[in-house]
């Protein structure tokens, strides 16, 4: 990797972290909007339910947040299946991509 490819991905990590951080300080709507939309019936933050734990998510997804934030939002519309086990979560077309970004965006803030 040249020195100039290492710069920009040293800016681009700095600049994501602080994307990361500031939303969720900033828009603490990501609870507000998994609850409001029902996701909260199938997952959880910490544990298991029929899809996976939320923490478990950032964990899974905190090498490439910023693609992660665009897959997981797409996700969330389109829904899928196989990532984590035989159930499908069912599509959700009627969420807009800014509230499937806040959504991610939060969920990916969270540790375990």
């Amino acid at each position: 990797m040249s020195q100039k490819s290492k710069k920009k991905a040293i800016w681009i990590a700095i600049a994501l972290s602080g994307f990361i951080s500031s939303s969720y300080a900033q828009n603490s709507s990501g609870p507000n909007l998994v609850q409001q939309y029902g996701c909260l019936n199938c997952h959880n933050t910490d544990q298991k339910l029929v899809g996976p734990a939320y923490k478990v998510v950032s964990e899974k997804y905190q090498a490439d947040t910023m693609s992660a934030i665009n897959t997981l939002a797409q996700k969330i519309k389109t829904g899928g299946a196989g990532n984590w086990g035989r159930i499908p979560m069912p599509p959700h077309p009627n969420i807009s991509d800014e509230d499937a970004k806040t959504m991610v965006t939060w969920i990916l803030s969270l540790k375990q």
